[in-house]
């Protein structure tokens, strides 16, 4: 459900097992390989939603290179998500060991989640809406794609940056909603492929599978579901539920550490 909210799903991909003291959270290999299940399935669910979106970009896109011009909408658009989807592969691969091994603790999520939290409201409240999807040019999606990359740090959120960011760009809350869910398909798809190859190779974790087709039933479904909710949601209300909702994530991770009942770090 986390995935396309602006949310944080990878930083409740720590906190949840953190504060429930399961042992996948110290457990770095099953960690990921369970990661590469989720991944697959809220690929499933987008691509079923945005089956018609991703056929005429992608047709666009090769018609585009065919013809060796950007000349419609579609083309436009079509490059734009290729070229925002760069920066965000680039600093994956440079930072991702950096990225796991010192970006997630809940102390630090937990600051992210307030902090971008107030950014995507403060931004939303006070942006116009004067651009829409017809607009997107390819520059706006490398700057999309930039901001994007910044939610590889837990917490952060993927959705709720590059949300941020078109906002910023005076993009409509629709637009800015559904360009983020399209962003995300190839570095979603591309982090199951990558890690997935790692998966092939060692085989799912005996006495397991009923948990790996779980998440991956339960990532497709929610996934969906949570797409087709944002984009109605969006149309007419603003960002406040979704900081409110950081916020008392944030409280209650920051409130267990001060008890004393979870490590501040993992």
């Amino acid at each position: 459900m986390t995935e396309f909210a602006p949310i944080s799903s990878s930083g409740h991909l720590i906190i949840v097992p953190w504060l429930f003291d399961w042992p996948i959270v110290a457990d770095p290999n099953l960690n990921k390989t369970f990661d590469v299940a989720l991944h697959i399935g809220t690929l499933a669910g987008a691509l079923v939603y945005f089956r018609h979106d991703v056929a005429r970009y992608t047709r666009a896109w090769f018609g585009s290179i065919a013809a060796r011009r950007v000349g419609s909408t579609d083309e436009r658009l079509a490059w734009a998500l290729v070229i925002g989807t760069i920066p965000a592969i680039v600093v994956g691969a440079t930072l991702e060991s950096f990225i796991q091994d010192e970006l997630g603790q809940p102390w630090l999520i937990a600051v992210m989640l307030v902090v971008f939290g107030i950014v995507l409201y403060v931004v939303d409240r006070i942006a116009s809406s004067r651009r829409h999807l017809e607009d997107l040019g390819v520059r706006d999606g490398l700057l999309l794609g930039v901001a994007q990359a910044l939610a590889l740090q837990p917490g952060v959120s993927r959705s709720g940056v590059t949300m941020t960011a078109a906002r910023l760009l005076t993009f409509d809350r629709e637009t800015a909603a559904r360009f983020s869910f399209l962003l995300s398909l190839p570095v979603i798809a591309g982090a199951a492929i990558y890690k997935g190859l790692d998966l092939a190779g060692d085989g799912i974790p005996p006495g397991l599978a009923g948990p790996f087709v779980a998440g991956i039933a339960a990532s497709a479904v929610s996934g969906f579901l949570v797409i087709a909710f944002l984009l109605r949601y969006l149309r007419v209300h603003d960002f406040a539920i979704f900081l409110w909702f950081r916020i008392g994530v944030a409280a209650l991770v920051l409130g267990v550490i001060a008890s004393g009942a979870r490590s501040a770090v993992i």
